[in-house]
């Protein structure tokens, strides 16, 4: 399996894919609100939609960015420059504007699961943010050297939507606490920021010094 990325690669991976997750946004508010104003099972509908989205993003970073890499190397390795540059943009504006997490509490009429699945759907399509940050972020961990670019780039996104997943439930199951505590923490919510702007500036520094060599 040579498309496996190697380990110090893979858990610099696995530690942004957690920050990230961590770090509130429109799927995490979805989320908590449907979870609070409806049901866990609302919640984890929202959730669904939202991961068959990030899947989408996945297999076309993964058929654009290979296709790049197939027509010019150096192109590639200029978009991982822009990404990193973006990646530094994203972490100051973490820490200058904070996180954001707007939880509506207020119990509503009950959606069908069917349309809380394609609500979550939507918002996670149609967020240009999430797509210019699938196409910045994943190429961060791949060689453009390697030969089977598009099979880790389709890992690193399978790995990340589990990640995203697995902690996701954990929230959701979670919600009214989480909630809460975000709401009464301005302390909490800045740790958030602070954890994501370290690990976005920390790829960025070092991807400016690799290049640097």
């Amino acid at each position: 399996m040579d498309f496996l990325p190697s380990l110090p690669v893979f858990s610099a991976f696995l530690l942004a894919a957690v920050a990230l997750t961590l770090t509130p946004g429109p799927d995490m508010t979805l989320f908590l609100g449907k979870t609070i104003a409806q049901s866990r099972l609302a919640g984890l509908a929202s959730m669904a939609g939202a991961m068959t989205g990030l899947l989408f993003h996945t297999l076309l970073v993964a058929i654009g960015l290979s296709a790049l890499l197939a027509a010019s190397a150096t192109a590639f390795l200029v978009l991982k420059v822009v990404g990193a540059a973006y990646l530094l943009w994203l972490a100051v504006q973490a820490l200058r504007h904070g996180s954001a997490l707007a939880v509506d509490d207020r119990k509503a009429a009950p959606d069908p699961l069917g349309r809380v699945f394609a609500k979550g759907l939507m918002i996670n399509l149609l967020n240009p943010k999430i797509i210019v940050f699938f196409v910045t972020f994943l190429p961060q961990f791949v060689n453009p050297s390697a030969p089977n670019a598009a099979a880790t780039l389709i890992f690193l996104g399978l790995v990340f939507i589990a990640i995203a997943v697995a902690f996701s439930t954990a929230m959701i199951l979670a919600a009214d606490t989480i909630a809460l505590r975000l709401r009464r923490s301005p302390r909490l919510t800045r740790l958030i920021d602070w954890l994501f702007a370290s690990v976005m500036a920390g790829f960025a520094v070092k991807l400016a010094l690799a290049e640097a060599k």
